[in-house]
């Protein structure tokens, strides 16, 4: 019977740990902001349902977000950003997939704030690059949150600005990045 008791244990701390290393969200934040200086007002988009995916133990990490889910302060912003700029009929999602480059430098099991190197893939408009940034994952009650900013040149993904309103628009997009995320349920 102890013997049984021990597989049993065993099997159950072997499969919660498998299971914690897999973490994600369906409500993370992204928020870029294109505000050039000579603009009388601010052109910041914000989307509060991105979805994002990390493996701790391999570094994989995914983000994907629908570009019409960015809210922006005039309804009219939001209608030239669809319509006009990241065309979001034609072009709906936006994602990135790379990897946390130092991710063995990251103790998931432990509260702290860590710098995070990452490298992949960022797709908008249709147009995928390759890019690198450095952020933060910060591990509070075993779980990941990561957070960083970084800047996108909106030509580089085919972003085109009309010249009517080229100086009020930067070239150039702050993205910031906010997911909380929570321990991926395994599969049944």
């Amino acid at each position: 019977m102890k013997h049984s008791i021990s597989i049993l244990a065993f099997l159950l701390v072997t499969f919660l740990g498998n299971a914690q290393d897999k973490f994600f969200t369906k409500t993370g934040k992204i928020q870029f902001d294109a505000t050039s200086k000579n603009s009388p007002e601010n052109i910041i988009g914000k989307n509060r349902s991105v979805t994002a995916v990390l493996d701790s133990k391999s570094g994989a990490l995914q983000f994907s977000l629908l570009m019409k889910g960015f809210t922006f302060e005039k309804a009219l912003m939001e209608e030239h950003f669809n319509e006009n700029y990241v065309e979001s009929e034609k072009y709906p999602k936006s994602e990135f997939k790379g990897v946390v480059v130092n991710n063995s430098e990251i103790n998931y099991s432990k509260e702290g704030t860590y710098t995070a190197k990452v490298k992949g893939s960022l797709t908008i408009h249709g147009i995928a690059k390759e890019v690198e940034a450095s952020g933060k994952i910060i591990i509070k009650e075993g779980k990941p949150t990561i957070k960083a900013s970084f800047s996108v040149v909106l030509a580089d993904y085919n972003v085109s600005v009309p010249t009517v309103v080229s100086d009020k628009l930067a070239k150039n997009a702050t993205i910031d990045i906010d997911c909380a995320l929570e321990v991926l349920p395994a599969k049944k």
